[in-house]
C-alpha cells in the first residue's frame, strides 16, 4: 500500500492562514503588528532568492516587514552596530541575519550579537540552552525542527512512545529536533536515537523506527530495506544532483533529490515527505509563526 504523503505544501497554507488571522486580531486590539527584518550581505543569488520569500510572505501576514541591504564589504563593526540598532526598536520581533555572510565577518559573533528574545531563527546559545531545557523554557525552536514537528502532529502519527530515529547530527536540524522529540509534550514524548554517517551498522538502527526523520545531506542514503513497514518517514534532505529543461519554462532547472529512496520508500512506509514539497516549504512559515510569537511576548499575551 502507498504511504500517505505527508505535503509540506498543504501544511504550511493551513499554519500561514492561522497566523494571517491572528495577526489581523491583534491588530484590531492593540493597533499593532509584528516586525520583522531580514539584513543581506551582499547579492549571493541563492541568499537573494531566499530572502524574496521571506519579505513575500511577510507581507502576505500583514507584518511590518523591513528589507536591510548591506554592501559586500560592509565592515564588522557596522553590522554589530546595525544589529544593536534593531535590537533596541521596539517596533522589530525578529531579526534576520542572512547566511552565509562573507569571509572578513566572524558569522558566530554576528549571530550571539541578536538579542535572544528577537532570535526568531533560534540559534543564539540562549535559545539553544532554552530548548535543551525544554517546556515553557523554549521561546524559539529552530525553524526547520519545529516545521518536521508540526509535520508529524498535524498528519495524526502518534508519537509518545515512538521510536524515532534521526539521521544527521547538525546544529541545524539533526540535534535540534532529537531534542525536541524527547521532550515532554504533544508531538514528543518519544525513544530517540541520533545517528550519522559514521554509526556502526546504520540499517538496524533506521529499521527500529517508527518515526525514521532523515537529514544527512547524501542523496539517496537510506535504502527501501531499512525502514520498517508503516513507519512515518520524514526527508529533510535537499540534493542537487544534476540539471534538467523545465516543461514549462524551457528553462533549465535543478534535478532534486532526497537522503531517502522516495519510490521505493513510499511502497513500504506509512506516511512520507515528498523531495521537493516536504520539509522544505515549513522553514519559512515557522519563522513566521516565531516572529508572531515574539510579538506576542513583547505585548504580554503569549
Amino acid at each position: 500500500m502507498t504511504a500517505k504523503l505527508i505535503k509540506g505544501t498543504e501544511i504550511r497554507e493551513e499554519i500561514l492562514n492561522e497566523i494571517e488571522e491572528d495577526v489581523k486580531k491583534i491588530k484590531a486590539s492593540h493597533d499593532r503588528v509584528p516586525g520583522l527584518v531580514t539584513i543581506l550581505i551582499g547579492e549571493n543569488p541563492a541568499s537573494i532568492s531566499y530572502v524574496t520569500l521571506k519579505i513575500k510572505t511577510a507581507n502576505r501576514l500583514g507584518f511590518h516587514e523591513i528589507q536591510d541591504n548591506q554592501p559586500e564589504d560592509v565592515s564588522e563593526a557596522d553590522l554589530l552596530a546595525l544589529i544593536d540598532t534593531y535590537n533596541s526598536d521596539d517596533s522589530i520581533n525578529g531579526i534576520l541575519v542572512q547566511l552565509p555572510l562573507p569571509k572578513h565577518i566572524d558569522e558566530k559573533k554576528v549571530l550571539n550579537a541578536i538579542d535572544p528574545d528577537k532570535d526568531v531563527d533560534g540559534f543564539h546559545p540562549v535559545n539553544v540552552g532554552r530548548l535543551m531545557i525544554g517546556g515553557d523554557a523554549v521561546k524559539f525552536p529552530p525553524c526547520t525542527p519545529a516545521g518536521i514537528q508540526e509535520m508529524i502532529i498535524r498528519s495524526g502519527v502518534e508519537t509518545s512512545g515512538a521510536e524515532v530515529v534521526v539521521v544527521g547530527r547538525s546544529n541545524i536540524v539533526g540535534k535540534p529536533i532529537a531534542n525536541m522529540m524527547v521532550q515532554k509534550g504533544p508531538g514528543a514524548n518519544s525513544t530517540v536515537t541520533i545517528v550519522h554517517t559514521r554509526t556502526k551498522d546504520l540499517a538496524a538502527h533506521c529499521k527500529r523506527a517508527d518515526i525514521l526523520i532523515v537529514a544527512a545531506g547524501v542523496p539517496g542514503l537510506v535504502k527501501p530495506e531499512w525502514i520498517k513497514p508503516g513507519a512515518c518517514v520524514i526527508d529533510v534532505g535537499v540534493n542537487r544532483v544534476g540539471e534538467k529543461i523545465s516543461e514549462k519554462t524551457g528553462k533549465k532547472i535543478a534535478i532534486l533529490r532526497g537522503d531517502v529512496d522516495f519510490e521505493a520508500a513510499k511502497e513500504i512506509a506509512g506516511s512520507i515527505t515528498p523531495v521537493p514539497g516536504g520539509v522544505g516549504p515549513m522553514t519559512i512559515t515557522m519563522l513566521m509563526k516565531n516572529t508572531l510569537k515574539s510579538f506576542k511576548f513583547q505585548l504580554g499575551i503569549a
